[in-house]
């Protein structure tokens, strides 16, 4: 999920504490005038309804802050999601910490979440502005053409983000895709909006968040509404990234439960594997070059075995925690010679964007890498990767192939 506003908005009205302005003598407030921005002026002896004191430029700065930031949070992680997934020539990721990306997409996940309460915030404190008629200058015709791109690009991150983590797609494009493209119209909306508001962005904060006397809510209760129902949005997801919170992550898609004790979200039978899985012929060719190996389950099994604890983190968000047991891939990776390079890694699955993935070098000779063969102490259930699975330090759930077929060192 990406990239929003950060600030006191164009979206800022600029109306001031009041409804009216006092009358000369101290009488009553006399009522709004009609505004010239507005659809059209009342009908004669009409007033326009006075605007709600808890709107305005003061509460739309404030909760553009944490708004900002959260954004801005959400736009580097998916980045970083992004070029793991597509790396650039020039990108690199470390092996290690090994929970790495799991910290990092559960980060934008979670902040992702968060912010839906605080874009609703803001949105209702600038709402009478968005939709008043502009003056026909150039000026003003850029500010809220770019104010139309950055609400509509930022609900379009945060509502297809938060429909992707449920892994429901009601849409045709390709949602990675989209979603990356769409960051970077976002994140420069938000830039443009930074620099035409500054000056109201300064001026709303430096004025008291408290409202007048008057009935109705306060601008304090609905900035600390907001900053609740961040919190309780983003806790009532980050238990399934955040182990000791999962019972606070009512909303998470992903509990935690699962074959072995881990989610699954694609089975053998989705993929079409089952057989060719169980088929009693089964190989792993192994290649570098001219030099080839094939490998039955059992002669996997009969090779030195390692240990590691390693979180299997998906894009969606979720993770866990698993033991997986099975051989070192650079012990592999010695029987055709290995010296150095990227590996590639082919599934029995015959089709699909994610059947392929190819494992950096650094990747490749850390010391937790496997050829899984066994999760928690028990054989790979057959939706986990069975006869054998790629489980690697900090890498995305849909880049740890299921089900190997082949592995090859690239040229």
């Amino acid at each position: 999920m990406s990239d929003t506003s950060a600030s006191g908005s164009a979206l800022d009205p600029e109306q001031r504490d009041g409804p009216g302005t006092p009358a000369s003598g101290g009488g009553p407030a006399a009522p709004p005038a009609a505004d010239a921005d507005g659809p059209g002026a009342p009908a004669s002896g009409m007033a326009e309804a006075a605007p709600s004191p808890a709107r305005g430029p003061e509460i739309a700065a404030r909760a553009g802050i944490p708004l900002g930031i959260a954004i801005l949070v959400c736009f580097v992680t998916g980045l970083l999601s992004h070029w793991i997934q597509h790396p650039p020539a020039w990108f690199w990721w470390p092996a290690h910490p090994v929970w790495l990306y799991r910290f990092t997409q559960g980060l934008h996940v979670i902040t992702g979440i968060a912010a839906i309460p605080l874009l609703l915030v803001k949105l209702w404190a600038v709402y009478p502005r968005l939709f008043r008629r502009p003056r026909f200058s150039p000026l003003e015709l850029l500010e809220r053409g770019s104010i139309a791109l950055l609400v509509g690009s930022v609900i379009f991150q945060l509502a297809t983000g938060l429909v992707n983590i449920a892994q429901y797609y009601p849409w045709k494009f390709f949602f990675p895709v989209a979603h990356h493209a769409m960051a970077y119209v976002a994140v420069g909306a938000l830039a443009v909006h930074l620099a035409v508001k500054l000056p109201v962005i300064r001026d709303a904060l430096s004025r008291p968040v408290e409202s007048p006397p008057s009935s109705g809510i306060s601008r304090r209760a609905v900035l600390n509404a907001g900053w609740v129902a961040a919190a309780v949005a983003g806790l009532a997801v980050a238990g399934q990234t955040v182990p000791f919170l999962r019972w606070l992550a009512v909303l998470a898609p992903r509990s935690g439960e699962g074959p072995q004790g881990v989610p699954v979200n694609r089975t053998a039978l989705a993929a079409g594997v089952t057989d060719r899985a169980r088929d009693p012929g089964y190989r792993l060719i192994v290649a570098a070059g001219e030099r080839q190996r094939a490998f039955t389950r059992a002669e996997l099994a009969a090779l030195p075995q390692t240990t590691a604890r390693l979180p299997i983190a998906c894009v969606e968000g979720w993770s866990a925690a698993a033991e997986w047991s099975g051989v070192r891939l650079r012990d592999l990776l010695a029987a055709v010679n290995y010296r150095d390079g990227d590996v590639r890694f082919e599934s029995l699955e015959q089709a699909g964007i994610y059947r392929t993935s190819v494992l950096p070098a650094e990747h490749v000779t850390a010391a937790e890498t496997l050829v899984a063969l066994t999760i928690n102490g028990e054989t790979l259930d057959i939706d986990h990767g069975y006869p054998c699975r790629l489980i690697a330090p900090s890498r995305p759930g849909v880049l740890q192939t299921k089900w190997l077929g082949r592995i090859e060192v690239s040229a």
